[in-house]
């Protein structure tokens, strides 16, 4: 009874937390929800020996500590990167400390759907068999930016690379496999860019181009799942809170400079990203995760979006990216 008890506190000072965002987003949220009755426990060494986990944008910040606790955990790496040098620096690191460990380098540039295809069909040809896929890069230009195929730099980054990329890996998942996208508590203050995904209106502002790009990642999330789960395969995102990598560093000097004190490090950021992909068995797809747990998608109704806008972005996204229909596997 009393077990019970203290499980329901636990659980709604972690929502409190979740919902009030500074203290939840920072490292004091983190720590204290370690510290709360029902925190999951953290994986078993050797959690993800024998298994193969693809990380993009590995080289700093989040992706690097993704990497790092796949290794830690006995996982092999395919680091997929698009500076091959920085690659194989952070191959040689990992393989130093993790000597039973894979690590591979693998030249793509998420940005453009040419690349990703070339690079899918290279990691599908050679026999590799993944059973995760974690979809990290990241991108915020300072001015509105396309990439090669001429759509908006970070949509082409955080929505239609992945998706491209997915689709194209599929024969290389294993069944089980996880597909896990890293996206930004920040997508909670913008709604689903339906009838603007280009931002073509209005003044570009770097962070209202990632936080929207955010959104679409998780109000994709039901549509993944369904294309991909038929393919045996699991759709999550996880936002890392408030995280003190290179891109805030670069991007977001000013919030920096006013929350460095409470930022979590690259660690903390990805560790609910970690946790989901050496839990067993495998969570409910589908969610949005933060800090082991499932989070709401929206928190105010005007960036709830309905099924037909979801619909609307959907289309629009197989019609940029040149989606075709993916078969079950036999």
């Amino acid at each position: 009874m009393l077990s019970n008890a203290l499980t329901v506190v636990g659980g709604v000072v972690d929502t409190v937390l979740d919902r009030t965002v500074a203290p939840g987003y920072s490292k004091v949220g983190l720590a204290v929800r370690r510290h709360l009755p029902g925190w999951p426990p953290d994986p078993a060494p050797g959690a993800l020996q024998g298994r193969a986990v693809a990380v993009t944008g590995p080289t700093s910040g989040l992706g690097t500590a993704t990497a790092e606790g796949v290794a830690a955990l006995g996982g092999d790496v395919h680091l997929v990167v698009r500076d091959e040098e920085k690659g194989r620096q952070l191959a040689a690191d990992l393989s130093g400390r993790h000597p039973g460990v894979e690590v591979r380098v693998w030249r793509c540039d998420v940005g453009d759907l040419d690349d990703v295809r070339r690079f899918a069909r290279e990691l599908v040809g050679s026999g590799v068999r993944l059973d995760a896929l974690v979809h990290n890069a990241g991108s915020m230009p300072p001015v509105r930016t396309l990439s090669p195929q001429g759509h908006e730099l970070t949509m082409a980054v955080h929505v239609l690379g992945p998706v491209v990329m997915t689709d194209e890996l599929l024969p290389a998942l294993r069944p089980g496999a996880r597909v896990v996208l890293v996206t930004s508590g920040g997508m909670y203050s913008q709604a689903l860019p339906v009838d603007d995904p280009q931002y073509l209106r209005g003044d570009y502002a770097p962070a209202t181009a990632y936080a929207r790009s955010k959104r679409a990642q998780v109000e994709l999330l039901p549509v993944l799942q369904e294309r991909w789960g038929r393919h045996g395969v699991s759709v999550h995102a996880t936002h890392p809170g408030w995280a003190d990598t290179p891109g805030v560093q670069t991007s977001l000097p000013t919030f920096r400079r006013l929350t460095g004190p409470v930022l979590r490090d690259a660690e903390g950021g990805a560790d609910t990203t970690i946790w989901l992909l050496a839990v067993r068995p495998t969570p409910e797809p589908g969610g949005l995760w933060h800090d082991r747990r499932r989070r709401p998608t929206s928190l105010v109704r005007r960036t709830r979006p309905t099924e037909e806008q979801r619909r609307r972005f959907w289309e629009w996204t197989v019609e940029a990216a040149r989606l075709e229909e993916v078969r079950p596997r036999r």
